[in-house]
């Protein structure tokens, strides 16, 4: 068992480093995909899917959904969806960011989702993302770029000249987080930088996707090296683990993968979950809105997104009878508000399927006096009326560009997306 928890350990490393941001993730999944025999398919051609088939699909550089045409009838087994999301919160480079104050280049950002700002201080960042230029010729084209190394910083302002900062520093979005990215005696400006470190003479760009990032590699931390450490946890961890499951079923149902861009800013954009690229998709698969209904209310959708480990330090922030612990299992989370779109059967169907296949699980409930955040969940089951499951990895430091989980429950969720994937029992419970 622990040399499967350092294989998936080493290569979930190895995929968060490669992915700092939605669109190199979705890059990434593809080439994981595709490695195991998946078929790169495209939208705006038609489809000719095949039982047995493996396929996948992207949109916008950074949303894929992948799929397998099982053997089994849809309208007699059902789908097997599970969902995740490929952005997390970060520093986006706005369109004109230049910033020139005594001889500093600076970049004006805007915060991406909810961030936790002050970890972004005096942290070596880089920069990554897309950009559309225009070739010498006139002909557009886009081109996923990364600096690969440090290249700006926010330095703190130092504690002599803010004596309270430890009592009560706030920051602003606006004025406190513009990086430093040079010392300048020109008009040297921001695009001009991008057309010198990736563009060939004559190139030109024309507008841009980029972010800061954290450039710390991933790395497992503490005296047994249980907690992996690292940036976009939320969510990308779910993402690989996801693809990793379903790249594992066995193919006798039909089974999705929907990994979905801008869950942290709402989902609501033609590559979001609030947005119509999965409903295409299940179209193209199962057939027309009757048929296609029919056939989720024999499906189960699985949003699988991080979950709040219990804090040490802050343990009072807890419900005392919900405190996930890293390393203990998956997390089942449960709202009234429906913020999660856990239900009791839905929950049921999957204690069930994880016990078959000896699997810990826990329970995330929020207190009382303290709201939480959302998923895909219910975007997802409102949009399609589709029975759903919120379940996700227990982590500490939610939202900040560096993130705790533990080492041996990415293994867990993918025992159980594999059995969830490869489940020969109906994915409903009948009424008596």
């Amino acid at each position: 068992m622990k040399k499967t928890h350092d294989k998936l350990s080493r290569d979930l490393r190895d995929f968060l480093d490669l992915s700092p941001t939605p669109f190199h993730a979705t890059e990434q999944l593809s080439k994981l995909l595709m490695s195991g025999g998946y078929q790169k398919l495209h939208e705006e051609e038609e489809w000719i899917l095949k039982k047995g088939g493996r396929y996948f699909v992207v949109r916008n550089d950074s949303s894929l959904i992948a799929f397998v045409m099982g053997h089994s009838d849809p309208l007699k087994h059902g789908l097997r969806i599970a969902g995740a999301h490929t952005d997390s919160p970060c520093l986006m480079i706005k369109p004109n960011p230049d910033i020139t104050k005594n001889g500093y280049l600076q970049l004006g950002v805007e915060v991406y989702g909810g961030a936790l700002l002050n970890p972004w201080f005096d942290r070596d960042l880089s920069i990554a993302g897309r950009i559309i230029f225009q070739k010498s010729s006139g002909v557009l084209e886009t081109k996923l770029i990364d600096f690969k190394r440090p290249v700006a910083i926010i330095p703190s302002l130092a504690i002599h000249l803010d004596r309270d900062a430890n009592k009560n520093r706030s920051v602003n979005a606006q004025t406190d987080i513009p990086p430093i990215l040079m010392r300048t005696k020109n008009k040297r400006n921001f695009r001009q930088i991008l057309e010198e470190n990736f563009l060939s003479m004559g190139e030109k760009v024309l507008d841009y996707e980029l972010s800061l990032y954290d450039f710390q590699k991933a790395s497992n931390i503490g005296i047994n090296g249980e907690f992996p450490v690292s940036a976009r946890l939320d969510n990308l961890l779910s993402c690989y683990v996801a693809a990793k499951a379903i790249s594992a079923a066995d193919g006798k149902h039909n089974c999705v993968l929907v990994c979905s861009d801008h869950e942290e800013i709402g989902s609501v954009s033609s590559s979001g979950s609030d947005g119509p690229f999965l409903e295409s998709v299940l179209e193209r698969m199962v057939g027309n809105d009757l048929i296609r209904d029919r056939v989720m209310r024999r499906s189960l959708f699985i949003s699988c997104d991080s979950a709040h480990a219990m804090h040490p330090n802050y343990k009072s922030m807890h419900d005392d009878r919900h405190q996930p612990i890293i390393n203990e299992g998956p997390v089942i989370k449960v709202n009234v508000k429906q913020r999660y779109a856990t239900n009791s059967i839905t929950s049921s169907i999957f204690k069930k399927i994880c016990s078959d296949a000896g699997i810990p699980l826990q329970t995330f409930v929020s207190r009382s006096d303290i709201g939480c955040g959302s998923t895909i969940g219910p975007i997802v089951s409102a949009r399609l009326g589709i029975p759903t499951l919120d379940v996700g990895i227990p982590q500490l430091a939610m939202h900040s560009c560096r993130e705790t989980a533990g080492v041996r429950d990415p293994n867990f969720l993918e025992k159980g997306l594999i059995k969830f994937f490869d489940y020969q029992e109906p994915l409903a419970i009948t009424n008596r």
